[in-house]
């Protein structure tokens, strides 16, 4: 009989679960996105260790372990890659990762901060550094108007005001 009609046991491979995408971008977070990944990291890891101490075999622990072996090689990677960016260290006067920017515009007044790809939270003012809005403002001053290219529309946007601490907004943007 030929092999190609023989099911060989892979072992744990019918659990397996494909991998989480990976971005191809650099994995830049500011201090505050390692610790989340890092505790993220951690949570997982003792959910698994929980499981795996349980003597049940139900299908639902084993679907539940193969999806946190799953996020757990996603969280080893981008903890693994990840580039720490020392705000302390960033440029006070022009826009750059890790900055708190303050815009106005005809829509409104708001506040975002340019952050890594996975703390990125849009609707909590946390945008990540490849999208079109922070890499319009990148490298903005206060003062400088940048164009916002969105799928809504273009809109101009004026530099209000820069800062770099590691604590806003994490909350509602302001309107």
């Amino acid at each position: 009989m030929s092999r190609a009609f023989v099911k060989d046991n892979d072992g744990d491979a019918e659990n397996a679960l494909p991998d989480l995408p990976l971005s191809d971008h650099p994995n830049y977070v500011t201090p505050h996105g390692m610790a989340v990944l890092r505790e993220r990291l951690a949570a997982a890891h003792a959910r698994r260790d929980a499981l795996r101490t349980t003597e049940s075999d139900a299908l639902g622990q084993q679907s539940e372990l193969a999806s946190l072996e799953r996020e757990l090689r996603w969280l080893n990677a981008r903890v693994a890659s990840a580039i720490e960016v020392d705000l302390a260290k960033q440029p006070r006067d022009r826009v750059a990762f890790g900055a708190i920017v303050t815009v106005d515009s005809d829509e409104s007044e708001r506040r975002w901060q340019i952050v890594g790809e996975d703390e990125a939270d849009a609707e909590h003012g946390l945008v990540s550094y490849v999208s079109p809005l922070a890499t319009a403002l990148i490298g903005a001053r206060v003062g400088d108007e940048v164009r916002w290219q969105r799928p809504a529309g273009d809109l101009m946007i004026e530099v209000v005001r820069i800062d770099y601490s590691d604590t806003a907004p994490r909350s509602e943007p302001q309107r």
